[in-house]
């Protein structure tokens, strides 16, 4: 129960960053708090349940791997973005617009 209101917690954090911050970083770091929220009640939804951490665990890797390769994405974009507008906010995207 305790790890569930954990998840809770660190998934509203994120929602609220992702809602309420303009710098694209930050943004991004709203992103990978929910998805590690995801992840964490995901595990521990499958040690509750009684399963075997085989199947839990590639689970929660495939996660992890699925994450690593949104930043990586997203910090490409992030770059161009950079170096097309000299900013990192999301005001610098409607220049982006073609």
């Amino acid at each position: 129960m305790t790890v569930l209101v954990a998840t809770a917690l660190i998934a509203g954090a994120g929602v609220y960053i992702v809602l309420t911050r303009r710098d694209i970083v930050v943004i991004l770091m709203g992103v990978e708090l929910m998805l590690a929220a995801a992840n964490i009640w995901l595990v521990a939804s499958g040690a509750a349940s009684g399963h075997e951490g085989a199947s839990i665990g590639s689970v929660g890797l495939v996660i992890l791997v699925v994450a690593a390769a949104e930043v990586a994405c997203a910090l490409a974009v992030l770059l161009a973005l950079f170096r097309r507008s000299g900013r990192s906010t999301t005001d610098a995207l409607e220049e982006v617009r073609g």
